[in-house]
């Protein structure tokens, strides 16, 4: 996985429909330093029209749109931008929404309400191979998964060094403190992680986490 430069804008897409909600993160993301707004988006439809060939880093969808919801949108704008990472922005935080968004290939999920500071950290981190969530979501995540237990555990030939890593990934940790704690840097991390997805046949450190959850890995 490539992160970016800390020293480059983080180019982000917003998906909205509530106007003022819309132009107030619009303007939260150009009045500050680091940060640009490519494009705002009433609907999925909306984005999936007007993002053209110069895709951003990341893309704040909400959930309640016009049309396609936000969850039925997170695999069209994967497939049209394979690139893109998406974080949702909503109001819901029941079990279902957030299993489905999660599911679907969110990397990040938070709640309206988060404070503007805490917004654009969250930007930066799911650029840097994090999964930022809410507290209350996160918490709602680490007990809706363990509640699955499947038959068996599964076995998807994972190294102790990778168990230990995807470990310290479910506790929360991004590539950055996840390569303090094992005294690697990060770019080994990632390195790491990629051979992790590809075993665990995902695509995204949230789609990683659930499916360690899920299947027992951890």
């Amino acid at each position: 996985m490539t992160e970016l430069k800390v020293d480059r804008d983080i180019p982000v897409a917003i998906v909205e429909d509530r106007v003022r909600t819309r132009e107030a993160m619009q303007a939260l993301v150009d009045g500050t330093d680091g940060y640009r707004c490519t494009g705002s988006f009433g609907s999925v439809e909306e984005a999936l029209d007007g993002i053209g060939g110069d895709p951003p880093a990341v893309i704040l969808l909400d959930i309640g749109l016009p049309g396609m919801s936000g969850i039925e949108g997170i695999p069209r704008l994967k497939q049209r931008y394979p690139g893109v990472l998406l974080v949702m922005l909503t109001v819901y935080d029941d079990d279902q929404r957030i299993f489905e968004a999660l599911c679907a290939g969110a990397c990040g999920y938070l709640l309206k309400g988060t404070p503007p500071a805490r917004l654009l950290e969250s930007l930066r981190e799911v650029v840097g191979g994090g999964a930022p969530m809410s507290p209350e979501v996160a918490r709602r995540v680490i007990g809706l998964f363990r509640e699955i237990r499947p038959p068996a555990r599964a076995d998807y030939g994972l190294t102790p060094h990778e168990i230990r890593l995807l470990t310290l990934l479910v506790e929360g940790h991004n590539f950055k403190t996840a390569a303090g704690e094992v005294g690697v840097s990060p770019s080994t991390i990632a390195w790491y992680m990629r051979r992790i997805y590809e075993k665990l046949q995902v695509h995204s450190k949230s789609e990683a986490v659930a499916k360690a959850l899920r299947d027992r890995v951890v």
